[in-house]
């Protein structure tokens, strides 16, 4: 519940530092070697708007992911909250061949386990 939470304890005072996701992400970005222009406009965004989200602190975790696949970076070391069902969920949105539509690859996975499972039946 409180993954982005750490507990700093300073002459027994206790302060909860959050942790920042958009300077997280902002560190990743810059190491990338993708421009920020070239990243906004993979996501539909301007310069300015990646500017203002890297100030962002909370920044959404889909949005996370979608930085993370454009500039191949694996953010689930960075962010606890990026479990295996996260990530299976941001891959259902996403298909495997950068170009091929959505519903296609769906398809295309569908009838290859069809196929797969007929070639089972037959040999039983």
């Amino acid at each position: 519940m409180y993954n982005n939470v750490n507990i700093i304890s300073r002459n027994s005072v206790n302060i909860c530092a959050m942790q920042h996701r958009g300077e997280i992400i902002r560190k990743a970005v810059y190491n990338s070697g993708l421009t920020i222009t070239e990243i906004a406009k993979s996501i539909g965004k301007s310069r300015k708007w990646m500017y203002l989200m890297f100030e962002n602190s909370n920044v959404s975790l889909d949005l996370v992911l979608k930085i993370g696949k454009i500039i191949r970076y694996d953010f689930t070391a960075d962010f606890k909250e990026l479990s295996s069902s996260s990530r299976i969920k941001s891959e259902l949105f996403v298909s495997s061949e950068e170009h091929e539509p959505i519903a296609e690859y769906w398809k295309n996975k569908y009838l290859k386990l069809l196929e797969e499972y007929n070639e089972l039946l037959k040999k039983q």
